[in-house]
C-alpha cells in the first residue's frame, strides 16, 4: 500500500505510518505471520526499535506507561493484557496500535518528548481514552496541552457506521454528542473521527494541532475493515516512535 502518516507529527519528530493491505496484525487469526508482517514494517521503515510495544486490546480506556523494560513477552515485543493505550517519554521505543474500523489516536508532545497511543473504539471513545493519555501527558510529564500534537488515523466513515440507539445513549456525558450522530429511522450514522475530535477539543487540544485523517477504512481499499470483510477481518496497524537521532 502506499504509505499512509502524518505529515505534522513526522515533521516535528515522531516517526509514523499506517500499515494496511498487504499486512495483518491480528494475531488470533495470523499467528506467527504477524512477526513476519511486524519485521517487514520495520524494513520498511529502516527502523530498529529496542522494543516494540503492543496491547491486548479489549476496548478498555487503560493507558499505560511503557519503560523499555516492564510488560509481558509476546510473539513480537511486549505486550499489556487489557489495555488499549500506551505511553513512554523514552527514545527508540516502537508502538504499534491495531484496528480495522476503530480509531487510531497518536498523542505526541514535542517539547517534553512524549508519546501516547490508544485504540478508541466506540467503547473506547465513550469511556474518553484519549483524555486519559492526556492526562498523563499533562500529569505525569509536565506536558503543556498547548504543545501537544494529534493524529486521528483512518476509522469508518459515518456514511458506512449504522449503529443502534444503545449506541447513541452510550455517548449521553457528550453535550456535543448531535453533531457525531445522524439520525436514520430508528438508529444512527456515528463519526468516528468527529467524536474523538470532540474529546480532543473539549481537552483543551488546540484545533490547529489535530491532523484528521479523513481515508474511511470501509471505502479504501489500502485498507482492513472489519464491517467490510467480515468475521475474518485482518486489523490494520499504525507504529509510531521517537528516534534518539532526531
Amino acid at each position: 500500500m502506499s504509505q499512509m502518516k502524518s505529515i505534522l507529527l513526522e515533521k516535528n519528530g515522531l516517526l509514523n505510518r499506517v500499515a494496511g493491505t498487504g499486512y495483518d496484525f491480528r494475531y488470533q487469526r495470523a499467528g506467527q505471520k504477524v512477526v513476519e508482517d511486524v519485521d517487514r514494517l520495520l524494513t520498511t521503515l529502516n527502523i530498529k526499535p529496542i522494543e516494540i510495544y503492543s496491547g491486548q486490546q479489549t476496548h478498555s480506556a487503560n493507558v499505560i506507561y511503557v519503560d523499555g523494560g516492564n510488560g509481558e513477552d509476546f510473539a513480537y515485543g511486549k505486550t499489556f493484557e487489557n489495555t488499549d493505550g500506551l505511553i513512554t517519554d523514552r527514545k527508540d521505543i516502537a508502538f504499534l496500535i491495531k484496528f480495522a474500523d476503530c480509531t487510531p489516536v497518536v498523542l505526541y508532545d514535542p517539547v517534553k518528548g512524549v508519546q501516547a497511543s490508544v485504540h478508541s473504539g466506540w467503547r473506547g471513545t465513550t469511556k474518553k481514552i484519549s483524555l486519559n493519555a492526556i492526562e498523563q501527558m499533562v500529569d505525569q510529564f509536565g506536558c503543556r496541552k498547548e504543545n501537544i500534537l494529534v493524529y486521528l488515523g483512518p476509522s469508518i466513515g459515518r456514511e458506512h457506521y449504522e449503529v443502534g440507539p444503545e449506541v447513541y445513549e452510550a455517548f449521553e456525558s457528550f453535550q456535543s454528542r448531535d453533531q457525531f450522530f445522524e439520525p436514520i429511522g430508528e438508529k444512527f450514522l456515528l463519526s468516528m473521527l468527529d467524536a474523538n475530535e470532540a474529546i480532543l477539543i473539549e481537552a483543551g487540544i488546540l484545533p490547529k494541532n489535530i491532523d484528521k485523517e479523513e481515508t474511511s477504512t470501509f471505502s479504501d481499499n489500502r485498507l482492513h475493515s472489519a464491517r467490510g470483510e467480515g468475521t475474518d477481518y485482518k486489523l490494520n496497524g499504525i507504529i509510531t516512535m521517537m528516534p534518539s537521532n532526531k
